[in-house]
């Protein structure tokens, strides 16, 4: 007997007890799934396997139709039939709750219909079990969208939302948070008044309302000003004032989510929450919450991270309340939750993104020891913010010309992660790689004899375009300053027909980056601009048709710099990259030197008239020559109509370039009188001679 009570749990024990006719086994067989799934996805995957969502969602349908047929016939429905309704509701809900996959099964079985149809039973048990189950759904994006834009679905859901159920309310307010996406959305709730009863359940609903609303309205909010001012505006009552009274709410979610909202709001108008009262209780209350220890604690630093981003001034409140002390004192912890370990490691790399000061605290407590550490654990995600995180200590130049970071204990393990079965991993690695290995060509040694750079070269070919575009900005920063040896050892593992095929990628990002490595290639010694001229000129003619086909200013400018720098060469170079500019032209007008000097990119035109500088130079012998091919392609009186313009670094270059054409205009000038001069003085020795009879 005991042995077959045990094998009446076993999952496909279960799973045939669900297709009994009996509506007990089956009411008791659901109760059982239900238990044994929640919380546990071991179990959720095998039931799964075992086709149990179907059978389940097979239940729910039929006895949906039973209470329709019951209640045509004015019959009462059996007591059993919405009991198995609140079950297999329930069941449905446990499979979907935080589990894609669950999610996934139950849409396909069909039985999101019939969930909804649950709504309008007449028993509250069997309307709150649909409303659960259809909340666990819509935490997932895999949840069908709703049309907001559609008069039926907009009365529904505000029907949703005045329900007394909570369950109900909430699902309404779900429902907003999963699809509501474009501004035409956001404004058409507002103009149905939702924004009015959202506000009303934060001041007087229930706890579970509370946070369902905050999550709905930071969806409306969302880079949507128009709509935010409106709410902070008249038309609302008590406006902002009943999300900032929830910063002190008993609860730690409900805390978690109003910080969430009120950061939406100020990223979205950045007038409001200006107080910095307000700016310091938001960055206390998420440092407060890392010390929980569930969901909380895991989102807290990523709403940490979302506050302080890009923002200076957050970033000094948050250093001087100790939010670096904190973090680290978090990572010590160790065996932290991959979401927690991942969060702390984004909010360090913002803490660090801007400041020097918080920079100089993360190495003084020594947290770059435990970032390292993170390169090598198992998480995927917990790897990539932890190069996200060397990425932002990297950019000080103090400290990368103390030499802190190009060692093994950094630079190795960066390395071993260019071969990364995760592609944002790879991207990550080399996005702080590219900081360390910049300008300090004392310690690139170290970089080059662990393999990285033979490594670059091989993810420049990668078929991902993202891979190929980092790897070619590592490889550009790696030589920039170098020496002419470690150029030539790059520039063989490279060669010339793959530049010349990445200068010509299909993908811009790889255009741009492959462009400025060749600029860093010949820039500085004359030996280097000799790669240009590699396998017949291959990189010089590949940079020429891209100039010429390019619309984008990133490429134009990284292009123009490139030839600047050969041009800065001999009388060869200079002619060679006027080949380019110029290539057989007739019509001037075709010159897409024009275009550029026209472009409102300030960088483009500056780089342009710098190559024009380098090939005018008056010390070239050909300087004169090539000055008119200009004058003549009216590349001179586009600089004339230049005269204003309002960047400072293309008038100081505007300015010597007319300096050289001055210089050549009265050299030129004085070389014809000096020949009028001297045939003068010709004639007068010939007339001289005929005075004196002389033949």
């Amino acid at each position: 007997m005991p042995s077959a009570t045990v094998n009446n749990h076993r999952p496909s024990e279960l799973l045939s007890r669900l297709a009994s006719s009996e509506p007990e086994v089956k009411l008791r067989a659901l109760r059982e799934v239900k238990n044994q799934i929640i919380g546990n996805r071991t179990k959720k995957l095998s039931f799964l396997k075992l086709g149990a969502v179907p059978a389940v969602a097979g239940i729910l349908a039929d006895s949906a139709d039973d209470v329709i047929d019951c209640n045509n016939n004015n019959c009462n429905v059996n007591n059993n039939i919405n009991n198995i309704l609140v079950q297999s509701a329930a069941a449905l809900g446990s499979f979907a709750c935080g589990f894609d996959a669950g999610v996934q099964a139950v849409l396909d079985a069909g039985a999101f219909p019939n969930l909804l149809r649950l709504l309008s039973n007449s028993n509250e048990k069997v309307v709150d079990a649909g409303a659960r189950a259809l909340r666990m759904i819509y935490q997932s994006k895999l949840a069908p969208k709703y049309d907001f834009l559609q008069q039926k679905n907009m009365e529904f859901l505000i029907s949703l939302l005045n329900s007394e159920n909570e369950n109900v309310s909430g699902l309404g307010a779900s429902i907003i948070t999963n699809s509501c996406e474009t501004s035409l959305e956001q404004k058409a709730l507002f103009d149905a008044g939702i924004l009015r009863r959202l506000n009303s359940l934060l001041e007087c609903g229930s706890l579970s309302q509370k946070d369902a609303s905050l999550e709905s309205l930071a969806s409306i909010f969302k880079n949507n000003s128009e709509v935010v001012s409106k709410f902070a505006g008249p038309e609302i009552e008590r406006p902002l004032g009943s999300i900032i009274d929830l910063l002190k709410d008993r609860y730690p979610r409900t805390r978690l989510l109003a910080c969430m909202c009120l950061i939406v709001i100020r990223s979205t108008s950045p007038n409001l929450l200006q107080d910095i009262g307000i700016k310091s209780k938001l960055i206390h209350i998420l440092i407060e919450l890392l010390d929980d220890p569930g969901q909380v604690g895991d989102e807290a630093p990523f709403a940490f991270s979302s506050l302080i981003a890009q923002k200076e001034d957050l970033q000094k409140l948050a250093l001087e309340a100790n939010a670096i002390d904190k973090l680290h004192h978090h990572l010590q912890k160790g065996s932290l939750h991959p979401r927690r370990y991942e969060g702390i490691l984004l909010a360090l790399a913002d803490m660090c993104s801007k400041l020097e000061s918080c920079r100089s605290k993360f190495l003084s407590l020594q947290v770059l020891n435990l970032v390292t550490d993170a390169l090598t654990v198992d998480s995927a995600d917990v790897r990539t913010a932890a190069c996200i995180c060397l990425k932002s200590v990297t950019r000080s130049i103090k400290n990368l010309s103390a030499g802190y970071f190009i060692n093994e204990m950094v630079v190795v393990p960066l390395v071993q992660l260019f071969l990364d079965p995760s592609t944002s991993v790879q991207v990550a690695a080399l996005g702080a790689i590219s900081n360390v290995v910049v300008d300090f060509t004392t310690h690139k040694c170290i970089f080059v004899q662990c393999g990285g750079m033979k490594q670059l070269v091989q993810l420049a070919t990668s078929m991902e375009s993202a891979v190929r575009s980092n790897a070619l900005w590592a490889l550009k920063n790696f030589v920039f300053l170098a020496d002419n040896r470690l150029k030539e050892s790059v520039f063989s593992e490279l060669t010339a027909s793959l530049l010349s095929s990445l200068i010509c990628d299909p993908e811009p990002s790889v255009q741009e980056q492959a462009l400025a490595l060749v600029r860093n290639l010949v820039d500085g010694c004359i030996n280097s601009v000799e790669f240009m001229f590699a396998e017949d000129g291959l990189i010089l003619g590949a940079i020429g048709r891209q100039l010429q086909s390019t619309v984008k200013a990133e490429i134009g400018i990284q292009g123009m710099y490139a030839l600047c720098n050969v041009a800065s060469g001999n009388e060869f170079h200079k002619e060679a990259v006027m080949h380019q500019l110029f290539p057989q032209m007739v019509d001037k007008n075709q010159s897409f030197m024009i275009n550029f000097l026209q472009s409102n990119d300030s960088q483009l035109r500056t780089a342009t008239v710098w190559t024009i500088v380098n090939l005018t130079c008056r010390s070239s012998p050909g300087a004169f020559g090539r000055l008119v091919k200009l004058r003549n392609a009216g590349i001179v009186s586009q600089i004339k109509n230049m005269v204003n313009d309002p960047c400072v670094d293309v008038k100081v270059i505007k300015f010597m370039f007319w300096s050289f054409f001055f210089i050549f205009f009265f050299t030129f000038l004085i070389n014809l009188i000096s020949i009028f001069v001297e045939q003068l003085r010709v004639r007068t020795v010939l007339g001289q001679s005929m005075a004196f009879g002389d033949n």
